[in-house]
């Protein structure tokens, strides 16, 4: 799969995802301090998932038109330990193949989906 990971994204959990096989963009890495509509432009453009911590990303999706290619993945669980933290995270993204088409909810003991807006 094709992600773009938020700022506040684990880089620990970028190299487990890569090392998987998944293709990784990192918003720390290339563009830092871009703004939310920024980087849902650039999730659209490159037909990438969005992972974020970012609650606001919710909103932004509400009111944008977001194709079925793209995704967005918002984790709302406690941050786990450093040591820990890249691979439960990169194991809750791993378990699904479905983030596509969806704006979805990782909070602690389950997740949920519903359908983006279309473009």
């Amino acid at each position: 799969m094709r992600f773009l990971a938020d700022e506040n994204f684990p880089a620990a959990a970028i190299l487990i995802l890569e090392r998987a096989g998944h293709d990784v963009a990192w918003v720390r890495a290339s563009q830092p301090g871009a703004t939310d509509r920024a980087v849902l432009e650039w999730a659209v453009r490159d037909e990438r998932i969005l992972l974020t911590f970012d609650k606001d990303f919710g909103e932004v999706a509400r009111e944008s038109s977001i194709p079925a290619t793209c995704g967005i993945v918002l984790l709302r669980i406690p941050m786990p330990k450093a040591s820990e933290a890249g691979k439960r995270i990169a194991d809750l993204i791993k378990a699904r193949n479905d983030w596509a088409g969806h704006f979805s909810v990782i909070e602690p003991g389950r997740i949920r989906m519903r359908p983006l807006t279309r473009a």
